[in-house]
């Protein structure tokens, strides 16, 4: 599974964006597609997520701000961020994580990042 992020950039506090994660290659079995941010000197820490059953969840900092979305037909992946704080500021990192069996571990997949950078 290959993972593309894409519709970081710039924008003003109290503006929105929208990131999309393409994951190419089949994926089978319970997972979750989902969102990661690393902010300079600070270690990833988990946005939100979506499972292939629908459920989803978030940070606490972005509760009622971000939403995350999928289309399992598309293997894709979206997070809709609004109200944006200079504190989101971070690169995005799309994550697939597939769950594993009895006989076959669990496995993580992720993309490439894309910075978002928020300005005061």
């Amino acid at each position: 599974v290959q993972l593309q992020a894409s519709g970081g950039g710039p924008v003003q506090a109290g503006g929105s964006l929208g990131l999309s994660c393409a994951a190419s290659g089949s994926i089978f079995g319970i997972n979750y597609m989902g969102w990661y941010r690393q902010a300079p000197g600070k270690q990833r820490e988990l946005v939100a997520t979506v499972s292939s059953l629908g459920s989803t969840n978030y940070a606490d900092s972005v509760k009622g701000r971000f939403t995350i979305s999928r289309d399992n037909a598309k293997n894709m992946a979206y997070l809709q961020m609004n109200s944006l704080k200079p504190e989101d500021t971070a690169v995005y990192y799309c994550n697939v994580k597939v769950l594993g069996t009895s006989t076959i571990a669990t496995k993580d997949y992720w993309g490439q990042g894309t910075l978002v950078t928020v300005s005061s």
